[in-house]
């Protein structure tokens, strides 16, 4: 059993990534796990992902691009006002405004530089660079 589904999706990502694959599958899916790599794929990190159903939970096909230096879930889900992303930009990004950290909001997930747009908070989820 797993403890954090997240976590073990965006490492088989990284693994799948460093070994040069074009392709990772991720089992178990979540709405987490497929928002995660929506916002992956705006930000062009990922490919195309679609969702294949195999009767247990589904699995989830990303296509990989070679652009993921590191990805990974934050633990524990830091709360952060939008005044406050310059801290943890420090702690979990190389350098500034390189890379993504990905929250949710009370807006619904996204980076922390369209979350510093429209001024709102929210929990730190993942980070990509």
């Amino acid at each position: 059993m797993m403890n954090d589904t997240l976590s073990s999706a965006l490492s088989a990502i990284l693994n799948a990534e460093r070994l040069g694959r074009r392709k990772c599958l991720i089992k178990p899916q979540s709405k987490i796990i497929k928002e995660v790599l929506r916002i992956m794929h705006e930000n062009g990190y990922l490919g195309e992902y679609s969702e294949i159903e195999d009767g247990r939970g589904n699995i989830l096909e990303a296509n990989l691009l070679g652009s993921i230096n590191k990805c990974g879930a934050i633990k524990p889900r830091f709360s952060v006002a939008s005044q406050y992303f310059e801290k943890f930009e420090k702690r979990f990004l190389p350098a500034k405004d390189f890379g993504i950290l990905i929250l949710s909001t009370p807006k619904g997930m996204m980076t922390h530089a369209d979350a510093k747009k429209i001024h709102v908070g929210g929990r730190l989820i993942a980070y990509c660079y």
